[in-house]
């Protein structure tokens, strides 16, 4: 059988507007949905490549802006990019760091061509418009790269959201211009905006789902706004989105968050959240979230998860995870994240079992029930 080319995304299964598929990049075929776990830095915090595959990672998000400053793009591109860099193989997705650009309000300033900012490291000044964008990821060498685009925040007025969706759209168009389709084995997707205005993200959605991407993105949700007006935008704007190409939602969520947007039609996301609960002893449980630094923990024999095959749950009881943690352990963090990640490996392979199955309804609303 020929194998499917980069780019190629195939759906398998539908159960409602839930969507079973695969994506073909460079690097391997993605199996959707997916969980895409954090790599800031070129690294999930606390765990190694092995680690990752182990737990059944597909593919892993690195940061533009993060690793644009440090180590610096051009350095990655001389040790042979991102993946040899890194030591991970499997598929990496650059985000373009628009969002970063956006959280530091008080030391950026956007133009018509791009964004002016000052680091959070020393603060030295930097620009970037979409070609530099699109030009540091193709140094990065990642399988998936992101438009620039604005992310405005909840409170943003319709005058101000309207001329953003403006300015992500001819953004959008920049970036798509310096790397034609076609042009290489990088894949680059489109990012759909509009603040919390039902017809600015339809009117988002149609500019930018007219232009030849990859696959589409929902940005600017996650970013502060109540839950339900997330959701709100999510349903409205998912629908918008071309069929027969991936849809990403971008900075999302909970485990209730990805099965509500898989239920909407969505097939990949990523979110900080397992890892940095991780870190601050919140982990994720079939019995629910649990703060292992309480101190009713402390002499606990029993494992973290008696439902979790993890190494944290088959070797260690909550009592000493709990010590780890207590003692600020750097095993406490490895051990938390392996934990917290598999959970959500498991949700996600659940989840396409489920669609497969026709049985996607049940399976979430399980799944809530265990998360109340």
């Amino acid at each position: 059988m020929r194998p499917s080319p980069v780019g190629h995304f195939r759906l398998k299964a539908n159960d409602g507007a839930a969507r079973r598929g695969e994506l073909t990049t460079a690097r391997g075929t993605i199996q959707t949905p997916v969980f895409m776990p954090v790599g800031t830095q070129g690294c999930v915090k606390s765990l190694s490549p092995q680690d990752l595959e182990e737990l059944g990672a597909e593919i892993i998000l690195g940061n533009t802006y993060h690793l644009f400053l440090r180590p610096g793009d051009e350095l990655i591109a001389g040790q042979g990019g991102l993946h040899r860099f890194s030591g991970w193989q499997r598929p990496i997705l650059t985000d373009s760091g628009g969002y970063q650009v956006f959280s530091l309000a008080a030391l950026r300033r956007v133009t018509g061509s791009g964004v002016e900012f000052r680091s959070h490291l020393n603060g030295s000044r930097h620009f970037f418009s979409p070609e530099k964008v699109v030009a540091i990821q193709k140094n990065l060498g990642s399988d998936i790269m992101m438009v620039l685009d604005e992310c405005v925040p909840p409170g943003a007025g319709y005058e101000y959201t309207e001329k953003s969706t403006t300015l992500t759209t001819a953004w959008a168009r920049a970036c798509r211009e310096a790397y034609p389709r076609g042009s290489g084995d990088q894949l680059l997707f489109g990012i759909v905006q509009g603040g919390f205005f039902p017809e600015l993200r339809s009117r988002s959605a149609a500019e930018i789902c007219e232009l030849p991407f990859d696959g589409f993105a929902v940005g600017g949700l996650s970013v502060g706004e109540p839950k339900q007006e997330m959701q709100r935008i999510l349903t409205h704007t998912a629908p918008l989105l071309p069929a027969d190409k991936p849809r990403y939602l971008m900075g999302v969520g909970s485990p209730l968050d990805i099965l509500d947007g898989i239920a909407l039609g969505i097939d990949m996301f990523d979110c900080v959240l397992p890892t940095r609960n991780a870190r601050n002893g919140t982990l994720f449980t079939s019995r629910g979230r649990m703060n292992i630094k309480k101190a009713q923990y402390a002499d606990d024999p029993s494992p973290l998860d008696p439902d979790c095959s993890c190494y944290a749950c088959r070797n260690f009881s909550r009592a000493y995870l709990r010590h780890l943690y207590v003692a600020r352990e750097i095993l406490s963090y490895r051990l938390n994240t392996i934990h917290n990640l598999t959970y959500y490996m498991k949700l996600i392979t659940g989840a396409r079992q489920a669609i497969e199955e026709g049985r996607f309804s049940a399976y979430r609303a399980s799944l809530a029930a265990e998360q109340e």
